[in-house]
């Protein structure tokens, strides 16, 4: 999932409002309208309009209920749904990232899905496996479905591995940081990334945790992030700028996907680690597909004691249904639409995303290579986030915390292991505080 700036207000609040869930008043429109609110997916809220319009067309034409469109942008979202969970004041229909999933079905303010809403959508088998595991805390009705699926990979600048004499993508993280190295040169760096981002700090978190043999929370769901195995994982991604100097400094300062996507696709940056959707954005930049290749994130060899081979978390979007909507068959019925292999197809290829329905998949637009390497990821290495309900708030807390680190090495400050765990002994201490 991509969002951005929640704040440890926003954190605080979803902690503790498992018992305000929307009251009679909130909702959609009059029974024949729904309001729908989707996620910033493409370059801009009005090219994700344009995509979104169609296809909200056709289910008026089919069903007589028109759909009221919102997209709201990342730094928005989720402050935007905890405040309409708090008020009952909300849509009846909903995008998610789905990190957010356990933690926004503890509020209690939205409709589960189990028995006919879930054999409606054809039942859980429909969905792909991963995709479904990260719905909900396990043991409950999820309260999401799947609906655009995501995860990352390794992008790389065919011209400039060329020119720098690198014939194949890094399959480990030695071959990466040499190939950052080679790449690095004359004001071209090895590697963007999107430092001052605490979302894609904290993705990077867990992926690099996972290899390194780390869980960011334990059996009962206390957080535990300065145990030394998540250290070094930290440790290691904020090396790319702070040891190994294949990350320009200024990228500490990006707070957007577009600033390390178009530094690759201007020749500024040789790699990018991020999620398949970057291929609409690359796109949108003015890069062509075959100026680029796409393989999956480097995977440590050997794996430290206790690593697990993941290089991506189980990204991607989910859907769900306030619970007091006054048009609860009607949006069903948009979720149902939504996520029927003809849209599933539609929607997925205009927004570079993934299929969360296996029955999609016969589109050829979804058997190119390229595609193809994110599917494989997502079905054999990507591990769903936490499914607890204070996911959210690690993402808040580690994130900002890497962010800070991130700061602290492009003002010439030193950042070694103490730093590191100082930071996320912070961040966990935030935890108990409310962020």
């Amino acid at each position: 999932m991509r969002f951005r700036k929640v704040g440890a207000t926003a954190a605080a609040v979803l902690l503790l409002m498992p018992l305000a869930a929307c009251g009679d008043d909130g909702g959609g429109g009059d029974g024949k309208t729904l309001t729908y609110w989707a996620s910033n997916q493409g370059p801009s809220l009005e090219e994700d309009r344009k995509i979104l319009q169609p296809t909200l067309d056709r289910f008026e034409q089919q069903t007589g209920i028109k759909v009221e469109l919102e997209v709201i942008g990342w730094p928005d979202l989720l402050n935007r749904i905890l405040a309409a969970t708090a008020s009952g004041q909300g849509p009846d229909v909903l995008n998610i990232g789905n990190t957010w999933s356990a933690s926004l079905q503890a509020t209690g303010a939205f409709l589960p899905f189990e028995g006919a809403e879930l054999s409606a959508l054809g039942g859980p088998e429909r969905f792909l496996g991963p995709s479904f595991a990260a719905t909900g805390a396990a043991g409950k009705p999820p309260t999401s479905v799947p609906l655009y699926g995501l995860a990352y990979g390794l992008f790389y600048h065919r011209r400039l591995f060329a020119e720098a004499g690198i014939t194949s993508p890094p399959a480990n993280w030695t071959e990466f940081v040499a190939a950052g190295k080679r790449l690095t040169r004359g004001g071209q760096w090895g590697l963007a990334l999107e430092g001052a981002s605490y979302t894609e700090n904290a993705h990077h978190a867990f992926i690099f945790g996972q290899q390194h043999g780390a869980e960011l929370f334990d059996g009962a769901g206390k957080p535990q992030f300065t145990t030394h195995h998540q250290v070094m994982a930290v440790k290691q991604f904020i090396d790319f700028m702070a040891v190994d100097k294949i990350v320009n400094p200024s990228n500490a300062e990006y707070t957007t996907p577009t600033q390390p996507i178009n530094d690759f696709a201007n020749g500024k940056a040789a790699m990018l680690l991020w999620q398949n959707n970057a291929m609409g954005l690359l796109a949108a930049a003015g890069m062509k597909p075959d100026e680029y290749g796409i393989a999956p994130i480097p995977i440590a060899d050997p794996l430290p004691p206790g690593g697990k081979r993941v290089n991506s978390h189980v990204a991607g979007i989910n859907i769900s249904v306030f619970k007091n909507t006054d048009n609860r068959d009607g949006a069903l019925e948009l979720v149902k639409f939504l996520t029927s292999t003809a849209e599933q197809q539609t929607l997925n290829k205009a927004l570079g995303s993934l299929p969360v329905v296996a029955d999609a998949y016969t589109d050829p637009a979804f058997q190119t290579p390229q595609i193809k390497i994110f599917q494989q990821v997502l079905a054999t290495t990507a591990a769903p986030l936490p499914q607890v309900p204070e996911e959210s708030q690690f993402e808040t807390t580690v994130g900002s915390a890497m962010r800070d680190l991130f700061a602290r090495v492009a003002s010439g400050q030193p950042v070694g292991e103490p730093e590191v765990a100082a930071a996320l002994a912070k961040a966990q201490q935030e935890m108990g505080t409310g962020g």
